[in-house]
């Protein structure tokens, strides 16, 4: 397996907690909260909570994996290790199919958020530009790309970290409204414990990208410290999750959140503050290009790693010009990826981001499964750490499972199980076919491992009897 070299490891912990915020937040918090809120109301505050305590319970798992044994293909050659080449090739695929449909979801918003200011251009005219955009900081490398996320990562935490000030600033008085003004919701389930059951789904979703911090642990100069920089990670992005729905259900009631925009604009809409909604616009569309270009990003890198350890086609992980070339291949079908994507947001501009995004979110979970599944098996884990991977599993199907009782999400459930079924198939057709290469191998190689054996018998017999002289 390989193993990210010396050279490659560039990274401080501090750094790679960083690029964790800057994979984490975006679309999926800025414009999926308002589903979260629609269907759960007010309690979905808590559905966030949750759903960072599962993210650390999956997180740990992954980092202490990455200290113990640092392999670039992160979770999927965790996988494979633990459970043979099945579970490696199945839950590379699976990811790769999430990270394109997160694309899909990410190329939507970028286009609804960007008709704010170009109302008569067509979804479809802005998914094409910043898809060709993310694929030539894809082209550009490594380097680039982490550099121009991490700056991305800076000015997402500052718009939260502004409109946290903003809204303390709306609860002391200083902003003022004629509307309804700031107020405490009377019902935090309106919908019952169901509907804060099918929430959860956005609020995981609002987390998804610890996977893509995995593929990039490799790259600490210390791969010891991928848990340090994990824990502080989502330590920090669960309290500014939470802090922020807060503030945004006591600014505005929660049934407002219904249209397709984003929450923290609308939750300062009544307040006169000309600069917000362009301003926090700018913003969520730079949060959703961050998030898009990193699963380009993760989706070429997960390709080529399949390529090369045979789980896809050798062309994927084919370099012109050698080992720091581009893998033009995998970059090709990755554009292929985008293209079905402007394709979707062409054809379905008004349900694909709620399918797409439940879709895509189901799919980053049932990897969260193989990483606490592979975890168990190569960790060696003690009772605590049992339960651990336990409650991170329960939480995990209880999210899954709350798609069911929602007809937003219920689409996208039954998406993700397409996904998963086809995949499925593919890989039970590849295990015969990698049975009946191995045997046939076996039949070639047996033979003349044993003419080797007894031909190596006969030499030492011969010197030991004299007939050759010792060496």
């Amino acid at each position: 397996m390989a193993r990210g070299t010396s050279e490659d490891k560039k990274l401080k912990w501090w750094q790679l907690s960083l690029l964790g915020v800057a994979f984490t937040i975006g679309t999926g918090f800025f414009l999926g909260s308002h589903l979260a809120i629609e269907i759960g109301g007010p309690a979905v505050v808590g559905a966030y909570a949750i759903a960072a305590v599962a993210a650390y319970l999956v997180f740990d798992r992954l980092a202490q994996m990455t200290a113990s044994e640092p392999l670039e293909g992160s979770f999927r050659s965790y996988a494979k290790k633990a459970y043979g080449r099945w579970a490696g090739f199945g839950s590379g695929w699976v990811y790769w199919s999430s990270e394109l449909l997160i694309v899909g979801s990410q190329l939507t918003a970028l286009s609804l958020f960007s008709r704010f200011w170009f109302p008569q251009i067509p979804m479809w005219a802005f998914a094409i530009g910043y898809g060709a955009l993310g694929l030539l900081i894809v082209v550009a490398g490594t380097r680039g790309f982490e550099r121009l996320e991490t700056g991305f990562a800076v000015l997402k935490i500052a718009a939260i970290f502004l409109f946290i000030v903003l809204a303390a600033l709306v609860l002391f008085g200083v902003f003022k409204t004629a509307a309804h003004g700031p107020a405490i919701p009377k019902r935090w389930l309106p919908s019952g414990w169901t509907g804060l059951w099918a929430a959860l789904i956005f609020a995981f979703y609002g987390y998804g990208g610890l996977e893509a911090l995995g593929l990039m642990a490799t790259r600490l100069e210390k791969p010891e410290q991928a848990p340090r920089s994990g824990r502080v990670m989502l330590f920090a992005l669960g309290s500014v999750y939470v802090l922020s729905i807060g503030l945004v259900l006591l600014l505005e009631p929660w049934t407002s959140y219904r249209a397709k925009e984003s929450p923290f604009v609308v939750a300062l809409a009544d307040y006169r503050l000309v600069f917000v909604p362009h301003l926090f616009n700018a913003v969520l569309v730079i949060a959703g290009f961050s998030t898009m270009t990193a699963s380009l990003f993760a989706v070429t890198k997960m390709l080529v790693t399949l390529s090369s350890e045979k789980d896809a086609p050798p062309l994927f992980a084919a370099r012109r010009g050698g080992g720091e070339g581009k893998p033009w291949a995998a970059i090709g079908l990755t554009a292929a990826g985008v293209a079905a994507s402007v394709l979707f947001a062409f054809l379905l501009p008004d349900t694909v981001y709620e399918y797409v995004t439940t879709a895509a979110g189901l799919m980053l979970l049932y990897n969260w499964l193989f990483i606490l599944l592979a975890s168990g098996r190569l960790l060696k884990p003690n009772a605590w750490e049992r339960i651990k991977s336990g409650l991170g599993m329960a939480l995990i199907v209880l999210a899954v499972s709350g798609t069911w009782f929602h007809p937003v999400s219920r689409p996208g459930f039954f998406i993700s199980l397409g996904f998963v079924a086809v995949i499925g198939a593919v890989t039970l057709v590849m295990r015969r076919l990698w049975s009946r290469r191995s045997t046939e191998q076996n039949a070639i190689r047996f033979p003349a491992e044993i003419k080797a054996e007894a031909d190596q018998r006969q030499a030492g017999y011969d010197r030991y009897s004299g007939k050759e002289p010792a060496r």
